[in-house]
């Protein structure tokens, strides 16, 4: 069994990612299909027509809605 910490395991190449590689805003406009997605629904006519509505109604800020 080694002894050694994980700082020490690492190998030269592991980096981290930087932030601003991992929070991004979309390039084009919000999709019903993106809304969908991201309340974590399946994508079906049904939650296609709920997500269009959505979007009608609140536009992109429809997604930050629902993060927490």
């Amino acid at each position: 069994m080694s002894s050694s910490t994980p700082e020490e395991s690492r190998s030269i190449d592991d980096h981290c990612t930087p932030d601003a590689l991992l929070h991004t805003a979309p390039a084009r406009d919000v999709t019903p299909e993106d809304l969908v997605m991201a309340a974590g629904r399946d994508v079906t006519p049904k939650t296609l027509d709920w997500a269009r509505r959505k979007l009608e109604t609140e536009g992109a800020v429809a997604v930050e809605k629902l993060l927490p």
